[in-house]
């Protein structure tokens, strides 16, 4: 009779207990079907719509054909497009860090007032949209009567006007003045877990200024300096509005030609087959820097 009484009492209370664990699901639920209809399906669409066939005329045929994925990987107008584009990302991820960190660093040692002046000034440039900051960079670019020319010319750095418009090199550069913030605040919040009393008291033990850097601010920083490369190399590599006004239609990135081939020619399933391999390269390349600089930042910092 108790041990009828036992599991009783054991299934009443398993039952009892199902609504809870079942709460997390329910609670999730609407986030992750928003998650599935607004990215998975198409994404899956995306990648199926890049194996069918296309012809002026007949226009798209649901085949199943690798016609697209041949053509991108036989042609050598398709790897030096990802090249520049990897390249353009890769430059413009070095130069952010290497001009964001420093600026988190010295903002994240200012005053309560001036902190929060010079961090409305970086977070600025995100309130305005990117169309109007590369329109902007373009009218300082401007040919040779640029203010960005006049400028270098009037301090004698350089002796005939640049070529910036419809080059890589201003492309680099408005990317990174687009994507600075996002670094900025990467390095910033990492900083926000050093105690400057630590560095002080590495002073007042006779540690150089440069040695403080190596061993105390460098080890807490390359956490902030490593996710703000992801996001500025993964938004740089995709980025439409910024390429596609300082490049111009010569200067193509795979998100350019992507929208050329969905737009301008028709040809969906090759403009579908270029924004899947821009997807699943930025995907490796991701993972794979994110792994490789954890582990040999385990092995140096530990």
């Amino acid at each position: 009779m108790s041990a009828a009484a036992d599991t009783a009492a054991a299934n009443a209370a398993a039952t009892a207990d199902a609504p809870t664990a079942r709460a997390p699901w329910a609670l999730a639920a609407p986030a992750l079907m928003l998650f599935i209809g607004v990215l998975v399906i198409p994404l899956a669409m995306t990648v199926m719509l890049s194996f069918h066939d296309w012809g002026q005329y007949k226009g798209i045929e649901p085949v199943f054909i690798l016609k697209n994925w041949h053509e991108i990987a036989t042609d050598p107008y398709y790897a030096e497009m990802f090249w520049r584009t990897f390249r353009i990302a890769a430059l413009t991820t070095l130069i952010t860090a290497v001009l964001g960190a420093p600026e988190a660093y010295i903002l994240n040692r200012m005053s309560g007032r001036w902190k929060s002046f010079f961090l409305l000034v970086i977070l600025g440039p995100l309130l305005i949209s990117v169309v109007a900051r590369t329109l902007g960079w373009a009218l300082l670019f401007g040919g040779n009567n640029g203010l960005v020319n006049k400028l270098l010319m009037s301090l004698g750095l350089i002796g005939s006007p640049l070529r910036f418009m419809f080059t890589e090199t201003g492309m680099v550069v408005a990317l990174a003045h687009v994507m600075m913030p996002f670094m900025v605040l990467s390095v910033w919040a990492a900083l926000q877990r050093l105690d400057p009393q630590i560095e002080n008291a590495a002073l007042s033990l006779g540690a150089s200024p440069p040695t403080i850097i190596r061993r105390i601010v460098m080890p807490q920083i390359m956490p902030g300096v490593l996710s703000g490369a992801i996001i500025v190399f993964s938004l740089s590599a995709s980025a439409f509005a910024t390429p596609a006004i300082i490049g111009g239609r010569r200067l193509k990135v795979a998100a350019t030609l992507a929208y050329d081939e969905f737009l301008n020619t028709l040809n969906w399933p090759l403009g579908a087959a270029v924004a899947t391999l821009l997807l699943v390269a930025l995907v490796l390349i991701v993972v794979g820097s994110n792994a490789l600089i954890e582990r040999r930042y385990a092995e140096v910092f530990r």
